[in-house]
Formats: structure tokens, sequence, C-alpha cells
């Protein structure tokens, strides 16, 4: 990744490109038919990475959108990261399998944080955490039930075992258009040490919240995800990739 990376999000339901509200099944919009075509256009407006979520798989417990997702990554050339139900090493091998770069575990990473260091050792930076949190506690299951782990601990649990990538929710800010949390962002990145890359997510809706968070003291940070605020038409890709660049 450069210095700061903006990655637009995909997130998969039903073979659509959509966007939940706060993380809720029962409050969707559909913003495409077609989640090949809509990655190629991110891909040609810029983007370096492309941040997928298999809804259906998060809340099933197990990948739903293979093909679709293979579809995806043999169309573009910038690399693509991954999450949503893998619970076991034979889903982490069939998504990257499918030529996702980065396989983003959530779930599997509170309940058995103790197979972390297993996991490292066998995919190595093709392993990434993904801390989805509600003031502050980890949330889990398609962010359907709330653990009693704080972001902070997963965090540094995560880091500790050699996860080299973190990517941090605010399921709160999720869908909102109001900005992400900025405080948690930083708690997470000060947790998990230099060594451990921090990209933020939920809420990123201006190129005022590029410029904050670039600006939060954290050497960490390596990035952000941003959904609704580019399908709704609320900022282009191309100022947040300036802002994030610092040449706007």
């Amino acid at each position: 990744m450069s210095a700061f990376t903006i990655l637009p999000a995909i997130d998969l339901k039903g073979g659509q490109c959509v966007r939940l509200r706060q993380g809720r099944a029962d409050d969707v919009t559909v913003y495409g038919a077609d989640p090949v075509a809509m990655a190629l256009e991110w891909e040609a407006q810029g983007a370096e990475w492309l941040h997928v979520v298999d809804l259906d798989g998060a809340f099933q417990g197990r990948p739903a959108h293979l093909e679709v997702i293979g579809k995806i990554t043999s169309a573009l050339r910038i690399p693509v990261e991954c999450g949503g139900g893998l619970r076991t090493n034979a889903d982490l091998d069939a998504l990257l399998d499918a030529g996702v770069r980065r396989a983003i575990l959530g779930t599997r990473a509170l309940e058995h944080v103790e197979d972390l260091v297993v996991l490292v050792r066998r995919y190595g930076d093709r392993l990434a955490v993904g801390i989805d949190a509600r003031d502050g506690w980890v949330q889990v299951k398609g962010w359907t039930e709330t653990s009693r782990m704080s972001a902070v601990e997963l965090a540094q649990r995560a880091a500790a075992a050699g996860v080299s990538t973190i990517i941090y929710t605010d399921t709160a800010t999720d869908g909102m258009l109001q900005g992400p949390n900025f405080a948690g962002t930083a708690d997470v990145c000060a947790a998990v040490g230099p060594t451990c890359g921090v990209i933020a997510s939920g809420g990123l809706t201006t190129v005022e919240d590029v410029r904050r968070l670039r600006q939060l003291p954290v050497t960490n940070l390596a990035g952000a995800i941003v959904g609704k605020a580019l399908y709704e038409g609320r900022v282009s890709l191309a100022d947040l990739l300036a802002a994030a660049s610092g040449s706007e």
C-alpha cells in the first residue's frame, strides 16, 4: 500500500452490490446488479485496492459469493481484500484461490484468537483481521452479536499473533454519512504498534474526513474504506484519492 490508501467498498448480497445501514440486513439499498462492472468502474477511477464484503457469507457463516468474487478478481488488475463468513481454513483457501489478495477474518478471530499465530504462519500477509465494534465492543456474526471483548484488546491480541493488517470498523458510523470514529481509530492504531497497519472503515463521507484521519498522531494508519458516500454521490473517488496523497 502507499502511505494512505482509499479502498472503495463493494458489499455483496444476493449477487448484487448493496449497502447496509449500520450493518442491518433489513435496511439495505441496492446500488447495482453487476458487481464486476462496479469493481471495474472503481479501478478505472484510480482505486489502488478494492474492499469486498460477502454479506450473505457473514450472516450464514460460510462464503456465499465465491463465484462472483472470482469474476471480480479476474477482471481487475488491482488487488482485492475480502471478508465475510470465513470460519474455516477451507473457507480461507477457497477465497484466496478465487484470486483475493487478502482475506479478512472477523468472527473466527474473536472466537478462536489462539488460532491466529498458526494462521499467520500459514497465510502471512494474505491474512487480515476485521474488528467491527460498537461503543468499543467487538461485534460478530454479521454484527448481530456483541461480545464482551473490546476492540483494543482484540487488536492487541491480533498484532501479538503477527497479523500485519487490521480493518477497524465502527459499526455505529457505518452507512450514516456522519464521519468516522476518529478517537476509536487512533486507539486501535496505538494499541497495535507501528508494525501492524490499520485500515479505518465506517462513516467516511468527505475529503475533510480523509484529512483528519491523516492528521491523527499515529504512524500506522494505512488507509480508509469508503462505500455509501461514493454510491450516494456525496464525494468523488478522485477527490478522496487526492486528499489521501496530500495533492489536493
